[in-house]
């Protein structure tokens, strides 16, 4: 099947703008599947505050990695702007046809795992990473897996 982006340039609320930094295509394999990539700015800010990815199908690395990924630098954290982030992008899930969007996140990230549970998303439990997989490889070796229905 071949996949097509879709023109999703940008979405904005009151604090906070995406803008579409760069797609990534599949990679089958590297057990990779497209992704469309987003910096973060403040409502018509100039400098980037962080990043959210959200990588559209589904394979072994994504009940891992997540549909979407994330990350706000440092000094912007603590106002709940990836979240905003995450809620932002849920038009271009349903575009592609996704109900469900699957959030990880390392056991010990309690600021992300709370955006997460502020979304509303439903936690599945801690599963170990495969040795094989990249992440265990990075040193990652449990993931919180959450879904979050969208539809």
């Amino acid at each position: 099947m071949v996949f097509t982006f879709l023109d999703y340039p940008s979405f904005s609320d009151e604090e906070i703008d995406l803008r579409l930094t760069r797609t990534i295509e599949r990679d089958d394999e590297k057990g990779y599947v497209p992704a469309y990539v987003y910096s973060v700015f403040l409502r018509h800010g100039t400098e980037a505050i962080g990043y959210i990815d959200i990588r559209i199908g589904e394979n072994e690395n994504l009940y891992y990695g997540g549909h979407i990924g994330y990350r706000i630098r440092e000094k912007f954290r603590g106002n709940g702007y990836a979240g905003k982030a995450c809620r932002l992008i849920v038009p271009l899930a349903l575009a592609h046809g996704m109900t469900m969007l699957r959030i990880t996140c390392n056991p010990d990230n309690a600021a992300s795992r709370r955006t997460i549970e502020k979304l509303g998303a439903e936690f599945m439990g801690i599963v170990a990473v495969p040795e094989y997989n990249e992440m265990y490889l990075r040193g990652e070796t449990s993931k919180c897996i959450f879904e979050w229905y969208i539809a």
